[in-house]
């Protein structure tokens, strides 16, 4: 009987203990208000209640700390966490950055202009170069008519050439039949 005495003594304990811990500090102060006595004007408490409330206490500051320690440690893991992926994210930034910047551009001789200085550049260059073919085009086509005029007036020449030549020819020939004429008279 003694032992289930006991043994009954000691689950009320660990009951009241559990309570007492699953109560909150304010109000295991209250509860050992209420039940302390009064002597004069003080209020007289149990040691095992202080010691009780004190552990409770203790127990309260331990686990206490405990859950600041992982807080913080969960804290410094989500800050870490928070650095890298905001690294990744510049890093991210910077790749569409280079990305857009090819996408919107063209590498001609190493360099990379945007796509609408190239289109401005290569309808410049087509529009001197059209403009250097009619030039040639007219220059060539002035030194055709200067060749052909040329042509013309040579033949002209030519032809007028010939016929001086023909008329210095049959005057020649005259001039030679006079004199002959002339020898022949003064022969006779």
């Amino acid at each position: 009987m003694k032992t289930l005495s006991s043994i009954l003594i000691l689950f009320f304990v660990t009951v009241l203990s559990v309570q007492a811990q699953q109560q909150s500090i304010d109000d295991q102060f209250e509860d050992l208000i209420k039940k302390s006595n009064n002597y004069q004007d003080y209020k007289v408490v149990k040691k095992e209640k202080i010691y009780s409330i004190r552990k409770n206490v203790s127990d309260s500051f331990v686990e206490l700390e405990e859950t600041i320690q992982n807080k913080s440690s969960e804290i410094e893991i989500q800050k870490s966490e928070i650095n890298s992926l905001t690294t990744e994210l510049d890093t991210t930034k910077n790749d569409l950055t280079i990305s857009k910047g090819k996408e919107n551009g063209i590498n001609v001789l190493g360099i990379l202009t945007n796509k609408s200085t190239y289109t401005l550049i290569v309808f410049i260059t087509l529009g001197v170069l059209l403009l250097i073919i009619v030039v040639l085009f007219i220059k060539y086509k002035s030194g055709f008519d200067v060749i052909k005029t040329t042509k013309a007036k040579l033949e002209e020449t030519d032809e007028e050439f010939e016929s001086f030549r023909q008329r210095s020819l049959e005057r020649e020939q005259q001039i030679r039949r006079k004199l002959q004429d002339e020898i022949n008279k003064n022969k006779s």
